[in-house]
């Protein structure tokens, strides 16, 4: 995990960075922090886009979702909740 800090000392934005999975296919995967994974993946697929894999836990850190935008272009959704199992 990777957390930045804005010039006053307060927490700016997050992220994560991990070794590929696959050399040559993997790009890289924007996470956008949500409220409800379950809610914006219902909008993701209203406004045509696609949820390829549905709400997965991450255990102690929240819950994501994959996706495609309607230009097939990977997107991921995420929600933090510390008691995620």
């Amino acid at each position: 995990m990777i957390t930045t800090t804005d010039d006053e000392g307060n927490e700016a934005l997050r992220g994560g960075m991990m070794k590929r999975q696959m050399q040559q296919q993997q790009g890289i995967t924007t996470y956008f922090d949500v409220k409800s994974v379950q809610e914006y993946s219902a909008k993701v697929e209203q406004l045509g886009g696609k949820v390829i894999f549905p709400k997965r836990p991450v255990s102690g850190m929240g819950y994501f979702a994959m996706c495609a935008d309607t230009e097939n272009n990977a997107l991921a959704i995420w929600e933090t909740d510390n008691t995620a199992k």
